[in-house]
């Protein structure tokens, strides 16, 4: 009884009770003959692939290693920014407060009890006194003599006018 069936390295389900068997181009064999023996080939690595492997692996390691650093950094510049900002709201409430505190101390009121206590009083209308200024007095001032230069300047000027017509 011939069976089409392919038969491969070490199969564990031959049968046992046939002597014919078919190869793999369909050649039927008695079982008289040896069997071909069927070469395994190993996959053998080739020399740069553990190289290449283990310099995407440390390529790999390195960029992932950059990605967490920059996150980190990222990360404290955050916390500097926050840290910072939370200064500047408490000082610019601090600011308020001084503002506020010295609009309180600025008022009519305070300034008129700091100076009752440095023993300063009230003005009144009788030491109010009046002065009368005269207005009508002018002031001249006399005309001063024209130097050198300023006479040979005034001479020039006459000529000008006196050649235009």
């Amino acid at each position: 009884m011939a069976e089409n069936t392919v038969r491969y390295y070490n199969d564990e389900s031959y049968d046992a009770d046939t002597d014919e068997t078919t190869d793999v181009d369909g050649v039927v064999q008695n079982g008289s003959e040896q069997k071909p023996e069927i070469e395994m080939s190993k996959n053998e690595a080739r020399s740069g692939s553990i190289l290449t492997i283990l310099f995407v692996s440390l390529l790999a390691a390195a960029l992932l290693g950059s990605v967490i650093y920059s996150l980190d950094k990222r990360n404290t510049m955050y916390n500097k920014v926050s840290a910072m900002n939370e200064k500047l709201d408490s000082a610019e409430a601090e600011n308020v407060r001084l503002q506020s505190e010295l609009d309180s101390k600025m008022s009519a009121k305070n300034i008129e009890e700091y100076a009752q206590s440095l023993g300063m009083v009230k003005l009144n209308s009788s030491q109010i006194t009046y002065k009368k200024i005269q207005t009508g007095d002018v002031v001249t001032i006399p005309e001063q003599e024209k130097g050198v230069i300023a006479k040979i300047k005034s001479l020039f000027d006459k000529c000008v006018e006196y050649f235009r017509g």
